[in-house]
C-alpha cells in the first residue's frame, strides 16, 4: 500500500481495514486500476476517475457510526437503493452516488457491481 494512502488514514486509522477490503475488491473486479490519494479523498481510476473513498458527512453526525468510509461512484443514471445515502446530478446524464460503509459485509457484490458499472461508465467517456 502506498505511503500517501496510509497518510490519508492518519487521523482515522480505525477505518483503514474497511478501505483495505474495498481496495482489494476493486483491484479484483476492475482491470488496470490506479489509485491516487489526495487531501480529502482517494481516487480510483482507469482512463478517468470512477470511484472515491472519503469521510464525507453524508449523514447527520448522530446518524453516522464511529468508524466508516464513504464510497462515491458515478453512473449515467440515478441508482435507486436504500443503501445510497445521497445521489446528485452535477451535470446532465452524470449522477454521483455516495454510500456509507461501516462494516466489512457492506463491501458486497451489490456495491462492487455498482463500482464495476461506474468503471465501465467512466471508461466510456470521451
Amino acid at each position: 500500500m502506498e505511503q500517501d494512502v496510509l497518510c490519508f488514514f492518519d487521523r482515522k486509522p480505525e477505518a483503514l481495514p474497511l478501505y483495505e477490503a474495498f481496495e482489494q475488491k476493486v483491484f479484483s473486479a476492475v482491470d488496470g486500476v490506479k489509485v491516487k490519494a489526495q487531501k480529502t479523498q482517494i481516487a480510483f481510476s482507469n482512463r478517468h476517475n470512477f470511484a472515491f473513498v472519503s469521510f464525507l458527512p453524508v449523514r447527520k453526525a448522530k446518524e453516522r457510526p464511529e468508524v466508516y468510509i464513504v464510497v462515491t461512484f458515478g453512473l449515467g443514471y440515478c441508482m435507486e437503493s436504500p443503501r445510497i445515502d445521497a445521489a446528485v446530478e452535477p451535470y446532465p446524464g452524470r449522477w454521483t452516488h455516495h454510500v456509507l460503509i461501516s462494516r466489512m459485509e457492506e463491501i458486497d457484490d451489490e456495491l462492487m457491481g455498482w463500482v464495476k458499472e461506474a468503471a465501465a461508465f467512466s471508461d466510456g467517456k470521451r
